[in-house]
């Protein structure tokens, strides 16, 4: 899991970081690499020469990360999302193939097609509240990863977002994506009964990590969009300890009254 999550990050760093210019021939580069390493199981690349070992041992298939390398071109030349499909599509194409690959070497102890709606569910969680706590450097970027539906339907616009501005608009906008990620990590939650027992308290970490991520969100408010967004480390170390003491459980841990959050406002959660 280790050895795929870094080979993900360095992937997703080539496509959405450094200049425009020669972005796509760095990835096209990198892509064909990918190819030939997994058509021949060999490698010097330091991040590469793990992945092959690690996906030997476990007998992976290549399924997974051949679909997320082509979904990911996308955020090579990112053109935003016009409605709250296009965002959908982005999950299913870039978001859960490389949750699935990530998650591949897990046993599992549900069909495949119930483990893959327990993933997608975590997949765009864990995706839209990256894009909350991105925000920030995103639109620094010149990238705008909210739907634009969404803020039609709070009257914002993308200079209210860029300037940081906080009106009733704005808050609104981030309460209700804030509510719509959360609600699909607790629907994600399922996960937990699908895998086997040794693996349940880094997937519970991985849950209490995002839902902490959205407590800070709803808390800052419209101050999100005004700097960047940084996880305070310390805060992971009670996460890790409270995830290991319930071992094998299958229950999420506790936290913020999420369901209630996700259900009581006078704002509703974005559509899926």
């Amino acid at each position: 899991m280790v050895a795929v999550a870094a080979l993900v990050r360095y992937t997703d760093d080539l496509c959405d970081s450094g200049p425009v210019e020669g972005r796509t021939q760095r990835f096209e580069e990198w892509a064909a690499h990918v190819g030939a390493a997994l058509d021949t199981g060999s490698s010097e690349h330091q991040l590469l020469r793990p992945y092959l070992h690690s996906a030997d041992v476990q007998k992976l298939s290549r399924t997974w990360l051949d679909s997320y390398l082509a979904g990911t071109r996308i955020d090579l030349d990112f053109p935003g999302f016009a409605q709250e499909s296009d965002y959908q599509r982005y999950i299913d194409t870039v978001v859960l193939p490389s949750f699935m690959v990530t998650t591949e070497a897990m046993p599992g102890l549900a069909p495949d097609r119930n483990f893959l709606s327990f993933a997608r569910m975590l997949s765009d969680g864990t995706q839209r509240t990256d894009f909350l706590t991105d925000v920030f450097e995103d639109l620094r970027d010149g990238r705008l990863c909210l739907p634009l539906s969404d803020l039609d339907r709070y009257s914002v616009t993308r200079a209210d977002l860029e300037q940081g501005l906080d009106t009733s608009g704005v808050r609104a906008l981030i309460s209700a994506t804030a509510r719509s990620a959360r609600t699909s990590l607790i629907q994600g939650e399922q996960i937990l009964g699908a895998i086997a027992p040794d693996y349940r308290p880094i997937m519970r970490f991985v849950m209490g990590f995002f839902h902490k991520r959205l407590d800070d969100v709803e808390t800052r408010g419209a101050a999100i969009l005004r700097r960047p967004y940084r996880d305070a480390k310390v805060t992971a170390v009670p996460l890790i300890a409270r995830s290991g003491r319930m071992g094998a459980s299958t229950q999420a841990l506790p936290g913020r009254d999420v369901q209630k959050n996700c259900v009581s406002s006078s704002n509703p959660p974005l559509a899926s």
